[in-house]
């Protein structure tokens, strides 16, 4: 069940993500915006570095005719220009520094409301269900031919002569405890020991004139044996999906709270991002909402400049490293979970030649496989890492 809590919680946004585009599509957009704040910035750049070497030229000459004046008044002169010059200068060093915090500011606003589609995708709900319901049955014995009629006849055998033997009825008990066995429970844990064994004494009581039902109940013991360290197996694969689970919780928290943060930054409602960004369908208007977005993200950063010169950095600052290590860690998670998926091949692998389990297992390489590739098509975790480490200019 734990893979199911995982997989309920990266697929639990509303309906309304089913009619969106494409999660391709959506990094589309994201890298269209992305590239008109990185021409801006080139353009911004490209101008102040242009002015800078203009003015060093004036400054290399006044500096030499500074040196070779003999007239005092001349001299003066050109020392006042030169100290308007250097002013112009730094105006322009300073103009460069706050073209590159609004460009990381924008980008950093850009990837962080990106996410919110990045992070709840519904594109592999499908295949995700066909694969983790298949494992299910898989581990479930009762799902094989003859298991149940068998069963209900060893069970039958347990209730009847569990006052005769101390393990028939630790295993009755142990049953009754379970209680959901014949739905499905894991064969798995204490219970089996006593279970082996019962199945054992049954085996060792039926008739040597019932050579069919000895077979048969033989091979129903083997089956359950076989199910059981399979299920063992999947638990260990499964007991990552806890650990990611609550990574992925973690994550949507800090998202949320890093989201809020950040449209109240730009005077942005969340009702309004709601409506013309998550809500949207429109390709084309969620590109002008991203840059309607990345515009309050440079006037932010300019406001902050004029009203509070000394710290003006510190507040973009702060949410810029928080949507860096958002992003680092997304991308952390989606290779845990790449890992983690590649971990059933290695499953597979050892009971796919088995003649009981092997037809089963055969079909769970199938969906694994369209599992797998649905994941890898939409999630690129080492880009989102490598991306997160070069998202801003300095």
């Amino acid at each position: 069940m734990k893979r199911l809590l995982l997989f309920s919680f990266m697929f639990s946004a509303t309906t309304i993500f089913a009619q969106v585009d494409s999660l391709s599509h959506e990094m589309n957009l994201r890298d269209k915006v992305l590239n008109d704040i990185q021409n801006n910035f080139n353009t911004k750049t490209k101008s102040i570095d242009s002015t800078v070497t203009t003015l060093d030229k004036r400054l290399s000459n006044l500096d030499r005719s500074i040196a070779e004046s003999k007239d005092a008044k001349d001299k003066a002169d050109k020392l006042a220009q030169r100290l308007q010059a250097v002013e112009e200068k730094q105006k322009a060093i300073e103009a460069n520094e706050l073209n590159i915090f609004q460009a990381n500011y924008q980008s950093a606003m850009v990837n962080l409301v990106s996410m919110d589609r990045e992070i709840k995708p519904l594109m592999l709900f499908n295949s995700t269900k066909a694969f983790f319901n298949s494992l299910s049955e898989t581990g479930n014995p009762m799902n094989y031919d003859g298991y149940t009629k068998w069963y209900n006849q060893y069970a039958a055998f347990v209730k009847e002569k569990k006052a005769e033997s101390p393990v028939l009825n630790v295993t009755s008990n142990l049953l009754n405890f379970a209680g959901n066995f014949t739905k499905g429970a894991p064969v798995t844990g204490p219970i089996t020991s006593a279970l082996f064994s019962s199945m054992t004494t049954y085996i060792d009581n039926i008739g040597k004139k019932e050579k069919a039902l000895k077979a048969q109940s033989e091979e129903m013991l083997t089956l359950t044996m076989k199910i059981s360290q399979f299920n063992y197996d999947n638990d260990r694969i499964e007991n990552e999906w806890e650990s990611i689970t609550a990574e992925l919780q973690d994550l949507q928290k800090k998202f949320d709270k890093s989201l809020k943060e950040n449209l109240a930054i730009i005077k942005t409602s969340p009702a309004d991002f709601e409506a013309n960004f998550s809500k949207e369908n429109d390709a084309e208007k969620r590109y002008q909402y991203l840059t309607r977005l990345r515009d309050g993200a440079a006037k932010f950063v300019t406001a902050e400049r004029e009203q509070n010169p000394k710290e003006w950095r510190q507040k973009a600052y702060i949410q810029m490293n928080d949507v860096q290590s958002l992003k680092q860690r997304f991308g952390q998670v989606t290779f845990r979970i790449s890992q983690n998926l590649l971990k059933y091949k290695e499953l597979f692998e050892k009971y796919k030649a088995d003649p009981q389990l092997g037809s089963r297992i055969k079909d769970l390489e199938i969906k694994m496989k369209e599992l797998q590739e649905s994941f890898d098509k939409t999630f690129d975790p080492l880009e989102y890492i490598n991306s997160a480490n070069r998202m801003y200019k300095v």
